[in-house]
């Protein structure tokens, strides 16, 4: 386990211009607040009445921006999450004063985006700056909404709601909501659209503090898990992030709640009391119980609250004097969440697929050191491998010998060919029993006494008397079938030589079956001299008795009518797009995805031969520069013995001529290789150009495909014509029934505007007009069925 660490607790200071300078004071050190309240004269002169507080807290944050809070707060634990330590964040104060601020942020304007959105972009950058590791993120949000849990992302197609309740659950890996819906993502565009559609969800009311009050309790959590992609690497890492938007603590004499709001703020104070608690008996070393269960948002965060986790608390309070006394009881709390001790430690675990295939390698070189072993200890013929079909079939052959006696004994040579021995003894009894067996079926006919329809076939043919017991029974025997020859007198017994007693079989099994039966199922028969059939007669009762009962078990066979072509059934809920598109590639995109695929293994070639290329100039380089090296190396000794010159022309010697002969060379190498470097890196844009013009026809064909197939209404499809000029696909969804909204055009000035401020928000807007999208089409759908009600 991890060391233990207590909770980092920050105030942030809603900014305000009544801010009481008199009665509110900071540290130098940016760590502490000072708060300062005037005595109340009517109390009279013995006034024992409080009047200055002081609390050290690990930061505090006044007129600060949200970039500067999030790398205050969050950073640190967004970055430790990836490494398999759990974070969790936590924003807590009275109502109003800026916590839905501080963790969603205003999501109009990009610069002013909260911690939560921060979060998502860090773990997906820091999931690229991570190539050696396959990480997954999924993400679920939760509301605590007057005691009761909502999953906020019920509402999406392919989730809906719950039948049975949701509840909070305990195993030995930790707390987990059972019913709560957890969606696998891959892009930092999807977890926002996740994130803003659960922003809608949200129930939010407005009274005198606040008009836009949030009522319930959230937990958004990021659950990340990181595979190694080295094979041989068995162990990875889990985490998860929970990012708390507790609802806030309100006066009902200040806020005027009432109705439905007043109950809400009932509950949302009785929760946040709960809460208080189990941060006060957390705190206290000497207590040994902690009421986690009092309510459902304690619960909830019973992993957060002095588990395995980072845990950070963000404090908002009000600057104006009105405020004071919620201040004090926000800074009390804040204080002591900090005497609370979490320890966190890196959540690791086993794969098992992999694993197994580690196993197995060890297990390939210990039969390696065995057989090494074994060759040194003359023990060749020891294998340890499973036995193959030739060494079975030499075992069975052993074991017939053995059994007839031709053979003495039977080497034994290691345990895995003994067990093979007993097993092989097995089956050759088995395949004796079966041939008894096959020998008489070949001589008598076997009838089982419960098969109805073998002895009415029997009696018919006056095999059987009115008793039922077949011609030829001698008394005190077991009946047997068989014809009493015309010599034998009618009350004159038979005397039987010898009696064999055998499992009876059903008639209707085909002659010489040679699989075991069942004794306790059959009867026995008994033969006799006066009792043997003939072979012609057991096979007319045979035939007899096949015939009866292929009649009794004939069924009128359904009528060949020709099946009517069924039209494909639209799904009520579209299946998700990953699916689908898969369904797409594999159908009506096969072409188009085929061509994709060829281009890209052009492209993935080219690349491979220029990055081979790439490293043979790199060598022709370094052999240059020791070159160059070796013959300066040359020309400084030529220098220091003097030179050589005849007729005005310098003489050097063979060494150091061949060194400029082979400078010469590889210089000439260098250049001809890094023209086709250039040649290829050429042609590695133009294969680019190609693939991402495929890969963005294949994503618009699939649009388009989509959408007809799953999302535009059928009724709608209907209406539009069928021979005119605009067909389902070429106008977007959202402007199916409203033509004059342009969202588009609207959506690309807001780039123009916004990208060159931001070139990271392309993703928080994308999901953020998505949604506005969608929202606008359930509205307009609605209108539509309830106008076509009217």
């Amino acid at each position: 386990m991890g060391t233990r660490k207590k909770v980092h607790a920050f105030v942030r200071v809603k900014p305000t211009d009544d801010f009481a300078h008199e009665m509110i004071r900071y540290g130098d050190d940016k760590r502490s607040i000072d708060i300062h309240l005037k005595k109340d004269i009517r109390r009279g002169v013995v006034n024992n009445q409080q009047t200055d507080w002081s609390f050290k807290l690990d930061g505090v944050l006044h007129d600060a921006s949200q970039d500067l809070v999030y790398e205050t707060v969050a950073k640190d634990v967004v970055s430790q999450a990836l490494d398999g330590y759990n974070g969790t964040i936590m924003c807590y104060g009275q109502t109003g004063a800026g916590k839905t601020y501080t963790m969603m942020g205003a999501t109009e304007n990009y610069k002013h985006r909260g911690i939560l959105p921060r979060a998502l972009q860090q773990v997906f950058r820091m999931i690229e700056e991570r190539p050696t590791h396959a990480i997954t993120v999924r993400i679920s949000y939760l509301e605590i909404y007057n005691e009761s849990l909502f999953d906020l992302l019920s509402t999406l197609p392919y989730v809906g709601p719950s039948v049975t309740p949701m509840t909070i659950v305990e195993n030995p890996q930790g707390v987990f909501v059972k019913g709560l819906s957890v969606h696998l993502t891959s892009q930092e565009e999807d977890a926002f659209s996740l994130l803003f559609e659960g922003e809608t969800n949200r129930i939010i009311a407005s009274h005198t503090m606040n008009k836009n009050s949030s009522r319930s309790h959230c937990i958004f959590t990021i659950y990340l898990e990181a595979h190694s992609r080295t094979l041989s690497e068995e162990k990875y890492i889990t985490s998860k992030i929970n990012l708390v938007d507790l609802a806030g603590s309100e006066r009902l004499g200040k806020s005027g709640s009432e109705g439905q709001v007043l109950k809400e703020a009932t509950y949302i104070n009785k929760s946040l009391s709960f809460l208080e608690q189990a941060i006060i008996a957390l705190g206290d070393q000497k207590r040994d119980h902690i009421p986690f269960r009092q309510c459902k948002l304690t619960h909830a965060l019973k992993d957060s609250l002095g588990g395995n986790c980072n845990m950070v608390l963000v404090t908002n309070i009000y600057g104006e004097a009105a405020q004071l006394e919620e201040t004090l009881s926000s800074l009390r709390f804040a204080s002591r969440m900090k005497l609370v001790t979490t320890e966190p430690a890196i959540n690791e675990k086993y794969d098992a697929e992999r694993m197994v295939k580690n196993l197995e390698k060890e297990l390939a070189l210990l039969k390696q050191e065995l057989a090494i072993h074994d060759s040194l200890t003359n023990r060749t013929f020891v294998t340890y491998d499973p036995m193959d079909e030739i060494q079975i079939a030499e075992i069975n052959s052993q074991v017939r010998r053995y059994l007839e006696g031709t053979l003495d004994e039977i080497d034994i040579i290691s345990l895995r060919q003994i067990k093979e021995v007993f097993s092989q003894f097995r089956v050759v009894l088995s395949q004796q029993e079966q041939e008894v067996e096959s020998t008489l079926r070949r001589k008598y006919t076997l009838i089982d006494r419960n098969d109805l329809v073998a002895i009415s076939a029997i009696q018919k043919a006056g095999l059987v008397d009115v008793d039922g017991h077949l011609v030829g029974e001698p008394e005190g025997q077991n009946f047997g079938l068989g014809v009493a020859p015309f010599s034998t007198k009618p009350g004159k017994k038979a005397k039987p030589k010898k009696t064999f007693k055998e499992p009876l079989s059903s008639l209707a099994r085909k002659e010489g079956a040679s699989s075991p039966v069942n004794g306790k199922d059959l009867d026995y028969v008994s033969t006799s001299k006066t009792q043997l059939v003939p072979s012609s007669k057991d096979g007319d009762v045979k035939d007899m008795l096949s015939r009866d009962r292929e009649t009794s078990s004939i069924e009128p066979l359904p009528s060949d009518s020709p099946k009517e072509e069924l039209r494909p059934i639209r799904p009520d809920t579209p299946p998700s797009k990953p699916v689908a598109f898969e369904e797409f590639k594999n159908e009506q995109g096969s072409e188009i995805n085929r061509i994709f695929k060829e281009n890209k293994s052009i492209l993935n070639e080219r690349r491979k031969r220029a990055s081979e290329t790439t490293q043979h100039i790199n060598a022709i380089k370094r052999e240059i520069d020791v070159t160059k090296e070796a013959l300066n190396f040359q020309k400084s000794l030529r220098e220091k013995q003097g030179k050589y010159e005849n007729k005005g022309l310098m003489i050097i010697d063979e060494e150091e001529f061949l060194l400029i002969l082979k400078l010469k060379d590889l210089k000439k190498q260098y250049r001809s290789e890094y023209q086709d470097l250039r040649d290829l890196r050429a042609e590695i844009q133009y294969c680019q150009h190609l693939v991402d013009q495929c890969r963005h026809r294949l994503l618009m064909e699939f649009d388009i495909w989509y959408n007809e197939s799953f999302v535009i209404p059928e009724d709608m499809q209907m209406a539009l014509k069928p021979g005119g000029s605009i067909r389902p696909g070429m106008v977007p969804v959202n402007r199916i029934v409203s033509l004059g909204e342009d969202d588009q055009d609207k959506f690309s000035q807001l780039q123009q505007r916004v990208l060159p401020e931001g070139p990271d928000s392309i993703s928080f807007y994308n999901a953020k007009v998505k949604i506005e999208q969608k929202h606008n089409y359930l509205k307009t759908t609605m209108g539509l069925q309830q106008a076509h009600r009217k």
